[in-house]
């Protein structure tokens, strides 16, 4: 039977607050340590398992984690529960460790849903940083789950519950706790009671699943045994970057060998790729237009909160295409044309990676002009070509600058858009970026050819 509130053990030494948690195996309080004047939580295993034939080796191993977690309590780790002590009241073995304010990982996501990236992320990393601790001492956690992680108050998790039952609760148990963790656990702990280290990396992997997703990730077994697939946590929460999406699928992979060899391996594939350093000075002929890249926010990707629209160098690319619209219309270039050169400019500019569809409608642009061009400089008489054979050539000669003037002016427009405006355009997708520069460069167009017939 639990402990009531305001009893005392250890001769006053301890006062019983209430029971945080009762599972299979144990029984958690939160009590007062009087001396000290703090805040501790005190574990003990179910009494209700005391007519179990394994409860004595259960208890064993109960006594074997205190004794081993009093170890590592010797030289602190901000990210595992530190143990204060260990006692036996009534029969009943007692682990006291620190209490953590806060919640844990399954009730904050119960009650906010899936948590932002950039906010998960290093807390997972605090614990698989834990774990490394644990692995390098000889044990495996086995129970990394979303319950058994609290995200304290000031933005740091700790691992708590350092699997002290091993998940040795015996098998009559129904409890709903049990169930969902398995969903955490990779298949051969369910099956076998591996006690690997890429165990604990299953797990971790699984619970950052769960904390960016919401949902509880497919279990091992049902992947195992009937083929089950795991839903990609991309296809459920868009925003997450895709190396994470990539990180979690690796670390959850069905077959042990399949995952990464240590921890330390898969936490390295949830850092942000370094940054590439910027290229060495050369002479200024040689020098390459960096392009900036568009600001991201926390998550890692364009800010869709925040949308700002470059109006001034919109201006500018409007009256650009406006140049262009007037050069087209004075040269009587067909219309087909001037909507390849608004296609063409707009989709490198919204960065569509299409400058092959682009440098294509550029020349068959630069094409049509000169064409234009030969055709008005030559006469629509043959007997004119005949009679003066330089104008024929000053005519092609016309026609090809022309044409290049026509292509490097289309080129420069794009790179304008791409450089200048393209890159500016935050919080807009490719879709609404290449939809507001078409609108600009059809626009101004439409001005240039308005122009060019009222002047």
């Amino acid at each position: 039977m639990p402990w009531k509130a305001e009893q005392r053990l250890q001769n006053g030494k301890y006062v019983i607050d209430k029971v945080l948690g009762q599972g299979g195996f144990g029984i958690t309080y939160k009590a007062l340590h009087v001396e000290l004047k703090r805040i501790v939580v005190i574990k003990t295993p179910n009494e209700r398992l005391s007519n179990d034939p394994e409860y004595e080796k259960y208890i064993e191993r109960f006594i074997q984690e205190g004794r081993t977690l009093a170890r590592l309590s010797e030289d602190p780790h901000p990210h595992i529960v530190g143990v204060i002590d260990f006692f036996k009241e009534s029969a009943i073995h007692c682990l006291v460790m620190n209490f953590v304010k806060g919640e844990n990982l399954f009730e904050a996501v119960k009650r906010r849903g899936a948590l932002p990236q950039a906010e998960i992320v290093p807390c997972i990393r605090q614990i698989g940083e834990a774990l490394i601790v644990v692995h390098e001492a000889g044990l495996v956690h086995r129970d990394a789950h979303p319950q058994n992680i609290m995200l304290a108050n000031n933005s740091k998790a700790v691992l708590i519950d350092f699997g002290i039952a091993k998940q040795v609760v015996p098998s009559s148990d129904t409890s709903i706790n049990k169930d969902g963790h398995r969903a955490f656990a990779p298949y051969e702990q369910q099956t076998g009671g591996s006690r690997e280290p890429n165990v604990d990396i299953y797990s971790l992997a699984a619970t950052l699943y769960y904390a960016v997703t919401g949902k509880f990730p497919t279990n091992s077994l049902d992947r195992k045994l009937n083929s089950t697939s795991l839903t990609p946590p991309k296809q459920i929460n868009r925003k997450i970057s895709d190396q994470l999406n990539q990180a979690i699928l690796n670390g959850m992979a069905l077959e042990a060998e399949d995952r990464p060899y240590s921890m330390q391996t898969w936490l390295a594939m949830l850092e942000a790729p370094k940054a590439t350093p910027p290229p060495s000075v050369e002479p200024a002929h040689r020098k390459e237009v960096i392009r900036s890249k568009p600001k991201l926010n926390s998550e890692g990707i364009s800010s869709k909160s925040v949308r700002i629209i470059p109006w001034g160098r919109l201006i500018g690319v409007l009256f650009n295409y406006l140049l262009i619209g007037y050069f087209l219309a004075a040269s009587n270039t067909p219309y087909i044309f001037w909507i390849a050169t608004a296609i063409a400019v707009t989709v490198a500019a919204a960065g569509a990676e299409a400058w092959g569809v682009a440098w294509t409608a550029i020349m068959v642009m630069a094409w049509a002009v000169a064409w234009a061009v030969a055709k008005s400089a030559l006469g629509s008489t043959n007997a004119k070509v005949n009679a003066d054979p330089i104008a024929v050539v000053f005519s092609l000669l016309l026609a090809g600058f022309a044409a290049a003037f026509v292509g490097y002016t289309v080129f420069i427009a794009g790179e304008i858009l791409e450089n200048v405006v393209g890159d500016k355009l935050q919080g807009f997708n490719k879709v609404n970026t290449f939809l507001i520069l078409a609108s600009t460069s059809g626009l101004g167009l439409g001005l240039g050819w308005l122009g060019h017939r009222i002047f």
